[in-house]
């Protein structure tokens, strides 16, 4: 959760939450389109207009979770021995708080929608990876004053070899991620009709990761949420049984957490993977547009076939972000490798997928720019020879 408000939970400040709530709610709201609410189902059905609606639900749902949530995170950091931030722990304070702090997701919300509309990319995971970009200085000098500045003359020098070996290990966690993100399996389709001008060069790309780092965000927001609600519960019920299972369970630094986090992150590329390639919409599209893949029939074959093929790819991709996924709590077991640094492999992945689709905007800028002036060009050319010719 610190990571998702840039550090904002560090410091407690107005945007603590970050857009961790709202990226619960999108959570909740998909999985609910899936023949839960018949409601929302038909929205999803509906394009534009109903994009709208399950996006206002997406809001309202955003205020009660950030609201629950800051009251949850407040009153767990009140009860510890160290942090007592509230001098007058009432009802009144605890609403005033929770008002606050759910203002302060909300406008880093609207600022999302904002760089989506205005800007590049998708504007909650370009928040999400401005802040973990502001927070990487921090933590390397961290990292450095741990290994080198405080060590001895005679640990110094381990300290660096140590430093030298982490970052080859980010340089190749992000070769990989690059490469595994960028693959691309590419399933040929040929046109029956004659007006159609694409020849059988023809391809639909499948993305060996459909879903990106969706699924890590997911997963992340999930156990975030009731590690923070649990923090409430600790004084009256930190030595009851139920209580230590659910912190063991919901903490990511222990091998119950590690593996639910594993766990919840391979689920949820599946499950995005079908969200975002909906295999029963791409055949009913291919038959629209007189196309098919060849050996397969079109109709419930070529849903089949896409179905069958985005298991296989999803299979690859989930247990690649997995294991990214637990590289840093593998580091910081053996190593001892703080996670503040900022360079694990759940925020290498936002940082890498968010730039990489950074990168594939700008080029599509680009040509678009080209295209225009090309455009433009050709009619500035035939203006003035027509104006030759009079």
């Amino acid at each position: 959760m610190n990571i998702f408000s840039g550090g904002g939970l560090t410091n407690y400040s107005l945007f603590a939450m970050g857009v961790s709530p709202f990226v619960t709610a999108q959570i909740v709201v998909q999985l609910l389109q899936m023949d839960i609410v018949p409601r929302f189902v038909e929205w999803s059905k509906q394009g534009d207009v109903g994009r709208r609606k399950l996006n206002q639900a997406t809001r309202y749902l955003t205020i009660v979770l950030a609201f629950v949530q800051s009251i949850g995170i407040t009153a767990g950091f009140n009860v510890l021995a160290s942090m007592h931030l509230i001098k007058t722990p009432n009802a009144q304070t605890f609403i005033m708080i929770g008002i606050l702090l759910t203002a302060g997701t909300m406008f880093a919300t609207w600022l999302g929608d904002m760089i989506t509309q205005r800007g590049l990319g998708n504007g909650v995971s370009m928040i999400i990876f401005a802040g973990i970009i502001a927070r990487t200085p921090v933590g390397v000098r961290q990292l450095w004053q741990e290994n080198v500045t405080d060590a001895s003359k005679g640990q110094m020098w381990q300290g660096i070899l140590f430093i030298v070996a982490v970052l080859v290990l980010v340089i190749v966690i992000i070769v990989a991620v690059t490469w595994v993100q960028q693959a691309e399996r590419r399933i040929p389709i040929q046109y029956t009709r004659r007006a159609t001008t694409s020849g059988s060069g023809s391809y639909l790309p499948l993305k060996v990761n459909v879903a990106g780092v969706i699924p890590v965000i997911f997963a992340s927001s999930l156990i975030s949420t009731p590690q923070s609600i649990l923090l409430a519960f600790q004084k009256s019920h930190g030595a009851d049984n139920w209580y230590q299972v659910m912190s063991r369970i919901f903490n990511m630094q222990t091998t119950e957490g590690a593996i639910l986090y594993t766990v919840l992150i391979v689920l949820f590329t599946f499950f995005y993977a079908f969200v975002q390639v909906n295999p029963e919409k791409l055949s009913e599209n291919l038959q629209k547009q007189g196309s098919y893949i060849p050996s397969v029939w079109p109709g419930k074959d070529t849903q089949s076939y896409v179905s069958h093929l985005l298991m296989r790819l999803s299979t690859v991709g989930s247990l690649f972000l997995g294991l990214v996924a637990l590289v840093p709590l593998l580091a910081s077991d053996i190593w001892g490798l703080d996670e503040s640094i900022g360079l694990g492999g759940t925020s290498l992945l936002i940082v890498v997928g968010v730039a990489i689709d950074i990168i594939r905007q700008l080029d599509g800028l680009m040509m678009k720019r080209q295209y225009v002036g090309f455009i433009q060009d050709d009619a500035l050319e035939a203006h003035e020879a027509e104006k030759q010719e009079d």
